[in-house]
């Protein structure tokens, strides 16, 4: 195995491994997330189990079984959808590697995700966690942010004993997401909630040692974070699934794709309609339009919007955006090969010039600064490209993913689910929960919030030092920064992305600059 394999083979082993030090990332997530397994299964057996959310006037206690889910007239849309994205992978597949085939099964080079699965009577989605997102409240301010519902599709009739026993849990996620702060909610006296109330509510789970039934019953009661949460505040179903494997062969490495989708919800038909990824830029619909390249670049390059990419709170114009994305893993992670969404910043062969030139990027962060806008993370060429890659859909879910998911959560389905086990997030998620925590804290202390974040492979320190020395900042396992050998100075982009005393940055290769920090060899 050659250098490369060898620390992707161990970037891989981290995202799976290293979160399962339950005790520490419950800590993590308190206040910010519900991740308890006994207390998700209680709740999905409720109110919050999909079809209640879907579909609320159904009055039948049974689970929704996906048959009886995708036949919905709202879900019509999706299932639509989703089969017209199946049936352009397999032609794409088929131009691009003839030689290679793909189906569903075990004797196919890619293995195709079974349909049939998704739409059997024989699986459903099961709730796997429950996500403030108040974070988000850049995005509809009047909202308060996001709460997130995300379920887990699964097989049923399967209860697998022990950790030993194959999981019913199939390889698709989808995600519920509402408003934080609905039309019509209200606290005890019958005012209109607001922000500060519903960040107060969340935070103080923080303290709870309830688990189960105990702990289910608290989120839902009156006045409890999850009170004011109903089918009314439905804005969108989001949707990852893994579309396709490629087992590691004589002829490349494993590939695993996932696919993603997005779709609003609209009152008027009833419907969740398909549409465009939060800033999925549109690379090959731009590349091929002379004018679209023009306006996305002047639109990118104005001080304002440069200034909100580099706080990671811009939101892309829709005219500029993809409405499905493949992320494909595993991918390196150093600057000069990362997998860009779209060929904006380098070209795809010697003829194609990149949309951004290097000039571009240089003019933009010194307009910036005259305007009295400093940037926190694009300080450099190199990170102007890792920004404009992982602010993508694709981008971040490449990033320190579990199996391609942000958050499978903990498979409740097994009779004794472990968190010292199974772990229900990656070590993105738990990263970030610091920044979400602290804007949480300043909604209820009302404080204007600060929405920037970091780069997805380090998380931004918000004063904190919970995070120093750990998987996540600096400790073993931590992504980092060594520049080129022979090179002068360090990017001022990543110039804080080091590591511990007793670790040293391994990169993949001699000219990549990105690695993780490991013990030193001498």
């Amino acid at each position: 195995m050659n250098r490369i394999s060898r620390l992707l083979a161990v970037s891989v082993l981290l995202c799976c491994a290293l979160p399962a030090r339950g005790t520490e990332n419950a800590a993590l997530e308190r206040g910010a997330a519900i991740t308890d397994p006994f207390a998700l299964r209680e709740l999905d057996g409720g109110r919050f189990a999909l079809g209640r959310m879907l579909a609320p006037s159904r009055t039948a206690d049974a689970p929704l079984a996906n048959r009886e889910l995708f036949a919905l007239p709202s879900m019509a849309p999706i299932r639509k959808a989703l089969d017209g994205e199946f049936d352009r992978y397999v032609a794409r597949h088929k131009a691009e590697f003839p030689g290679e085939s793909i189906g569903v099964g075990e004797s196919f080079a890619f293995r195709l995700f079974d349909r049939a699965q998704l739409y059997s009577d024989d699986s459903r989605f099961v709730l796997s966690g429950i996500v403030n997102r108040m974070d988000r409240g850049y995005v509809a301010p009047d909202a308060c942010g996001e709460i997130r519902l995300i379920y887990r599709l699964t097989r049923t009739g399967i209860t697998p004993a022990g950790d030993d026993d194959v999981s019913p849990r199939l390889p698709m996620t989808l995600m519920v997401v509402l408003k934080a702060k609905g039309d019509h909610a209200a606290d005890n006296s019958g005012a209109p909630v607001i922000c500060a109330e519903i960040a107060r509510r969340w935070l103080a789970t923080s303290g709870w040692t309830s688990t189960g039934k105990q702990l289910a019953e608290k989120l839902t009661a009156q006045g409890g974070p999850l009170d004011p949460v109903t089918p009314a505040d439905v804005e969108r179903i989001e949707t990852n699934l893994q579309i396709a494997h490629a087992p590691k062969s004589a002829a490349r490495d494993f590939r695993t794709d996932y696919l993603m989708k997005v779709f609003d919800y609209h009152a008027e038909s009833r419907t969740f309609d398909e549409a465009p990824l939060e800033d999925q830029i549109d690379r090959d619909r731009i590349l091929a339009d002379a004018n679209l390249k023009r306006a996305f670049k002047a639109w990118l390059l104005d001080p304002e919007h440069f200034s909100a990419l580099d706080r990671g709170t811009v939101l892309i114009p829709p005219e500029f955006l993809a409405t499905g994305a493949i992320a494909t893993t595993p991918v390196g992670f150093g600057i000069s090969n990362l997998q860009p969404e779209f060929g904006l910043t380098q070209g795809d062969d010697a003829k194609t010039a990149p949309l951004f030139s290097d000039s571009d990027v240089v003019s933009a962060l010194e307009k910036a600064a005259g305007r009295g806008m400093p940037t926190q993370n694009i300080r450099s060429v190199a990170g102007f490209e890792r920004r404009l890659n992982d602010i993508t859909c694709a981008g971040c879910h490449q990033t320190r993913g579990i199996g391609g998911f942000h958050f499978p959560g903990v498979d409740w389905m097994r009779e004794q689910p472990s968190n010292t086990t199974f772990v229900p997030a990656s070590p993105h998620f738990f990263g970030d929960q610091i920044r979400r925590r602290d804007i949480l804290t300043a909604l209820r202390d009302g404080r204007p919030p600060d929405y920037s974040r970091g780069f997805s492979n380090r998380p931004q320190l918000r004063g904190s030092t919970e995070l120093a020395g750990t998987e996540y900042d600096d400790g073993w396992g931590a992504h980092c920064y060594r520049p080129v050998p022979g090179a002068n100075a360090r990017d001022a982009s990543f110039r804080s992305w080091s590591c511990a005393k007793g670790l040293a940055c391994q990169v993949v290769d001699a000219t990549s600059r990105m690695g993780m920090c490991f013990v030193k060899t001498r």
